[in-house]
Formats: structure tokens, C-alpha cells, sequence
């Protein structure tokens, strides 16, 4: 499946019937009079969040959505039948931008969240509304409300809880295929790595998600390589792991290079709590891995980890680390399922 995280589309709900001009024709009827339905409502554009989606890619082959016009309305008082709503299906973790990108309208967080974007128009009244006392054959009726329509974005968001981070060759398609079943493309050259790739921990009885994005390098945030764009992926994160590859040409420096390029991209990256992983611990030795270490705390790091994506060395005191900084929803579960055991054994009582 291809990977698309941002689309532009159009869209317009559908317009109000028209109101209809009659009247009551009927044999033996002396006095017939005006009966006019009115117009029915048009289609609203509803954005909705579905589970198992997670790419925009089928935005690319159809970027034009219209819901249908209402029905006209008869006569014999007959009402014209209201438009279907036009349900639009994106993945959780979708924004919905101004043309401009300006603006966010909507942002969907949640499974099944639904937001009715555009409104169809209502539908005219008919003659038969116009009837009075003085007005006792009206011929005037109302056309549908006219259709709301605008383009926009669409900006996908992956929601992890974990964001991986470093530069190119820093190991971090190994690492997250040796915690997850990701299988993300591993290669003896940068950038191997094109698109975001999400993987599941399942660690001590928990489970999380972790987002691996492709390596920047100095000057992303400017467009240099694949540029910041995906930066955005990791901005919900509740943790981001930072790789250092050990096997570099100065760790502490890659380190500083990364930090930058957040401060560059903002929205709070650079705020974030990171756990500062040594990678690739295996083609080096005890003592060179604790000078590395000292060098990335002089240079800021608060806490380092020294682990090995090939061997899966030091991981279990990582994802530890990691789990500190995630809601603990087990026991949230755990005890949701408690309370329903408890108001299943209640005896059944009128009162």
C-alpha cells in the first residue's frame, strides 16, 4: 500500500429541492386550491474516523466529492425526498486545513468521531405554504437552498506514542524491526527509510505504538534530503527515541545536528521527553561505548542508553524507561472489567 499523508479535495453538499407550484385538480371537487409540496433537504458532507486506515492515498485517484440535490417537491402536498448524507471515510489522525492551510477545521483523534463539515441546503416551500386568507391561489414557491462548497486539505497525523528519530543509517528500521513485526526495509546505504512505518510493543503485559520516520540531516528543515514534512507524524508522541549510531564520525555531533533540526521544525518537538539511545553498541567495545555515553551527557543528553538494534541488547532497559512515560492502561482495564464483574454477581432487586 502506498503511504500519502497529504491531499487536496474538493468538496460540495448537496442543494435544497425546489418547492413545487399546484393545485388540486379533482372531479366533483368544487374548490381544489393550491398543493404544492416542498422541496426536500440535500446531502450533507460528513467526515468520519475509521479504524484501519492509515494512509490518504485514496484521495489521490478521486478528489472531487459531491452529495445529492434534494427532491422536488409535488403536488398532493407531497414532500420531496431528503439526499443521501455523503459519509467520507479518513484515517484517525486526520486534520482538515483552510485552502491556505491556515486554518485547522477539524481534527479527528478518535475512532469513530464524526463532524458534519458542509450542510445541504434546505429545501423550498411549495405553494400551498403561501395560503391565506387573502391569498387564496398563490403561484410563488421557493427554489432549494444553494449547495456550500470549498476545497481543502487533508494532513494525516499518525498517532503513536512513541516517535523514533535520528539521522540516516543511525539504525533505526533494525531497531524497530527487532522490538515490533513492522518488517520495515533495512539497507547498507541512508534513506532507506521513504515513509513513516508504525510498529506495536508488546512489552511487560502493555502495548504501545511506535512511529519510525525517515533520517534527517542538517538542513532539513530547510528541504535538504526528504526535508522535516514528516516530522509532523511524531508531534503527538508522547516520547521520542533518539538514535545515535556509535559506528558515526562524531555521535555527539549527529545528536546536536537532530536537536536543531526540531528546534527549526518547532510545534514543540524540542520540548518533548526523549530517551537518548547509543545504537549499534555491538561493533564497539565496553569501555568506547562509556566514553560515547559521557561525551552525548556532556553535550546535553540527560540519561543514555547503550543498545544494540542486530542483537536486541539494552532494549529491556529502554522500553522500562519508555513505559514510565505512557498511561498505564492496563490497570485501567483491569479495573473497568472488575466493576462489571461486580454489577453481574449483584442479586437482581425491583428497587
Amino acid at each position: 500500500m502506498h503511504f500519502l499523508d497529504q491531499a487536496k479535495i474538493y468538496l460540495q453538499s448537496g442543494q435544497g429541492g425546489p418547492g413545487a407550484v399546484s393545485f388540486r385538480r379533482e372531479k366533483y371537487v368544487e374548490y381544489g386550491g393550491p398543493d404544492g409540496g416542498n422541496g426536500g433537504k440535500g446531502g450533507d458532507i460528513i467526515f468520519e474516523a475509521e479504524q484501519g486506515l492509515n494512509t490518504l492515498i485514496d484521495f489521490r485517484y478521486a478528489q472531487h466529492f459531491k452529495a445529492k440535490r434534494g427532491g422536488h417537491g409535488m403536488g398532493r402536498d407531497r414532500t420531496g425526498g431528503g439526499a443521501d448524507d455523503l459519509v467520507i471515510k479518513v484515517p484517525v489522525g486526520t486534520q482538515v486545513l483552510s485552502e491556505d492551510k491556515e486554518e485547522i477545521l477539524a481534527d479527528f483523534t478518535e475512532v469513530g468521531q464524526q463532524v458534519v463539515f458542509l450542510e445541504g441546503g434546505k429545501g423550498g416551500r411549495g405553494n400551498a405554504s403561501y395560503k391565506s386568507s387573502t391569498n387564496r391561489a398563490p403561484r410563488q414557491h421557493q427554489p432549494g437552498e444553494p449547495a456550500e462548497e470549498m476545497w481543502v486539505w487533508l494532513r494525516l497525523k499518525l498517532l503513536a506514542d512513541v516517535g523514533l528519530l535520528g539521522l540516516p543509517n543511525a539504525g533505526k528500521s533494525t531497531f524497530i524491526n527487532q522490538i515490533t513485526n513492522a518488517k520495515a526495509k533495512v539497507g547498507a546505504y541512508a534513506f532507506t527509510t521513504l515513509v513513516p512505518k508504525l510498529g506495536v510493543v508488546h512489552h511487560k503485559g502493555r502495548e504501545f505504538v511506535i512511529a519510525d520516520i525517515p533520517g534527517l540531516i542538517e538542513g532539513a528543515s530547510d528541504g535538504a534530503g526528504i526535508g522535516d514534512r514528516f516530522l509532523g507524524h511524531i508531534e503527538r508522541c508522547r516520547v521520542l527515541i533518539h538514535l545515535v549510531d556509535i559506528a558515526g564520525p562524531d555521535p555527539a555531533e549527529a545528536m546536536k545536528t537532530v536537536q536543531d533540526e526540531l528546534a527549526a521544525h518547532g510545534e514543540g518537538l524540542v520540548d518533548k521527553p526523549q530517551l537518548i539511545a547509543l545504537n549499534k553498541t555491538d561493533l564497539a567495545d565496553g569501555e568506547l561505548v562509556a566514553g560515547f555515553a559521557e561525551e552525548l551527557a556532556q553535550a546535553g543528553a540527560e540519561r543514555v542508553f547503550a543498545v544494540s538494534g542486530a542483537t536486541g541488547d539494552g532494549m529491556e532497559e529502554l522500553l522500562n524507561a519508555v513505559l514510565s512515560y505512557l498511561p498505564d492502561r492496563t490497570s485501567t482495564e483491569t479495573n473497568a472489567a472488575e466493576e462489571e464483574t461486580v454489577d453481574e454477581e449483584k442479586p437482581w432487586s425491583p428497587i
